[in-house]
């Protein structure tokens, strides 16, 4: 079966078309992005209005060179799974309307995806993952911890109670004065820095040990840069020091969550999965409990559309279609 994935939820419009069997092999046959960083660069994060408006350019083209890529035409696709949230809800109806036009044209089946249940499967793109498994979303709008115990049934354990971690950095990224996107510039940065020349707190919540709290951290950043010692202080030292605080802070409710769970194999996914000192702590500290840690490339961490093809592959697989009447959700539950 021939899927095509639509990715709209944020700022980066996305298509893939993806290869799947009943047996649940897939193949993935191209993944095409048009990234809009250097629209937000110049407001330090993203303008939902902005993001929106260029989705309208770019989405048919990216489609375009998705189908190409794989050596396809529209008329080959036997479904499409498309993002109806959450997200900015005005980047959502893009999307979700582009797709409601071809699959209403092809006379295909259409089913809508909740982006984090895209996050929660991505790493099936590339390993062998067998369910259940322990997976830690994390991303600028997401921080959470989920066991996926098969298609469509998924268990929080845990979540943020106010910013995400990816909007922490960002956050913090911009008090610096470092530039957008935050979490690629601070995990840069931070190579060059003592990750123990900056005292940063890290906060735990009372009585919830797999939830997260990244507001403090970032308060903490701000004050310190309003005080005497930022002054002798190198950037690349407390980009390392909040660096190291914020992987804490994921890593010890994340091996809370794999022995409460007895997860043999946990899912590093979502934007910053990407960050390098994450995933290096989190493999080396569970895998010394003997644990299997997974986490996609590069390219399938950050918002993609084949992730949104393999999480709607397999209700289409299975007969099943949304009507063309479905609307976007941005704080859609998963």
């Amino acid at each position: 079966m021939l899927i095509l994935g639509i990715e709209s939820s944020c700022d980066d419009a996305a298509a893939a078309v993806i290869e799947t069997s009943v047996a649940g092999r897939v193949r993935v046959l191209s993944s095409a992005v048009a990234n809009q960083d250097d629209i937000h660069r110049a407001y330090g994060g993203i303008v939902p209005e902005l993001a929106s408006r260029n989705h309208v350019v770019t989405i048919l083209p990216v489609i375009e060179r998705a189908l190409e890529t794989a050596g396809h035409r529209l008329s080959d696709i036997d479904g499409i799974a498309v993002t109806r949230g959450p997200g900015l809800v005005g980047s959502l109806l893009v999307g979700l309307m582009c797709a409601k036009g071809l699959a209403h044209s092809l006379g295909r089946p259409m089913v809508g995806v909740n982006h984090i249940e895209g996050h929660l499967l991505a790493p099936m793109l590339e390993h062998e993952v067998a369910m259940p498994y322990l997976a830690l979303v994390v991303s600028g709008g997401h921080t959470a911890l989920f066991v996926v115990e098969d298609f469509g049934r998924y268990r929080r354990l845990g979540s943020t109670r106010d910013d995400a971690a990816g909007e922490a950095f960002d956050k913090v990224a911009k008090l610096m004065g470092l530039g957008y996107p935050g979490g690629k510039v601070i995990d840069d940065l931070s190579r060059a820095g003592n990750r123990k020349s900056v005292r940063v707190p890290r906060a735990r919540i009372r009585n919830a040990p797999m939830d997260f709290s990244f507001s403090g951290v970032k308060t903490a950043v701000a004050a310190f840069l309003a005080s005497e010692a930022a002054q002798t202080t190198a950037p690349a030292d407390l980009a390392a020091s909040f660096q190291e605080a914020v992987v804490d802070m994921l890593v010890r409710p994340t091996i809370e969550a794999a022995r409460a769970s007895d997860a043999q194999t946990v899912a590093l996914t979502g934007g910053v999965a990407a960050n390098s000192r994450l995933r290096t702590r989190l493999a080396e500290l569970l895998e010394a409990e003997g644990r299997r840690v997974v986490a996609p490339s590069l390219k399938y961490c950050t918002d993609n559309a084949a992730m949104i093809a393999i999480a709607g592959s397999y209700r289409l697989l299975r007969g099943e279609a949304d009507p063309l009447d479905i609307d976007a959700q941005a704080n859609l539950a998963l």
